[in-house]
């Protein structure tokens, strides 16, 4: 009797949250052309396609970090500005490899290439949303301080490359064919590129998203089965 109870409640719980989930996300059950502008911000900052994290910051190892070429250690200080001018308040990286302590930010992560993000980003009138080729899958990177970017755009984008991949279990890790460092006023937007010749399917558990941007370090888990809009896996 008493296990009838509680399978009766586990029941009761399961359709609960279920409900309570498509109620947080209304814009589920509605064709694109349907969503409002804040249905639209949803899509973009927490759903199956978007995460909100905060990245955890690596120790920094003797004679003053790792930090990677053009990349402030972890976002802490302020670096040479995009245009190439001075450096600003506070202690930069610089040769001794120093920089002000400070918590990581508050990151956001996009699949810009799955056409749910590229349609809330069209209705949400996001300009500098990224370009993305569509032989290629896409994870945009928003919330980085405009201060923990500088130099080489193109030679930074060439150093985060080899220090991200998507993991999947029981498959190889998928590396990224290319990175973009795309520097907009309202910040920095690094762009991973992988080729979905390495295809993605609804049966993969999970993507485990792993990166390190100068000392932060990314993780976050996207789930196929939840990355689907109007019954079609959307990447």
């Amino acid at each position: 009797m008493l296990e009838k109870q509680i399978c009766a409640w586990t029941i009761l719980l399961a359709a609960g949250c279920a409900a309570l989930t498509a109620a947080d996300q209304p814009w589920k059950d509605k064709l694109i052309a349907q969503w409002s502008a804040e249905e639209a911000r949803q899509v973009l900052t927490e759903s199956p396609w978007a995460k909100t994290v905060t990245p955890e910051l690596a120790a920094a190892s003797a004679g003053g970090g790792q930090q990677q070429a053009g990349i402030g250690l972890g976002g802490m200080g302020i670096g040479m500005s995009r245009r190439g001018g001075r450096r600003g308040a506070g202690r930069a990286p610089d040769d001794s490899g120093s920089a002000d302590a400070g918590p990581p930010p508050t990151l956001t992560l996009r699949w810009a290439s799955a056409m749910p993000v590229i349609a809330a980003e069209l209705i949400a009138r996001e300009a500098n949303a990224p370009s993305v080729d569509e032989n290629r899958y896409a994870i945009a990177v928003y919330g980085l301080p405009g201060r923990m970017i500088h130099g080489d755009p193109r030679k930074l984008g060439a150093e985060l490359k080899k220090r991200a991949a998507i993991k999947r279990e029981g498959k190889r890790d998928m590396r990224p064919s290319s990175v973009e460092v795309l520097m907009h006023d309202e910040g920095p937007v690094i762009l991973y590129l992988f080729p979905r010749s390495a295809e993605i399917a609804r049966r993969d558990s999970q993507l485990e998203f792993d990166a390190e941007i100068g000392r932060l370090k990314l993780a976050p888990v996207f789930l196929p089965e939840e990355m689907v809009y109007q019954g079609k896996l959307e990447l």
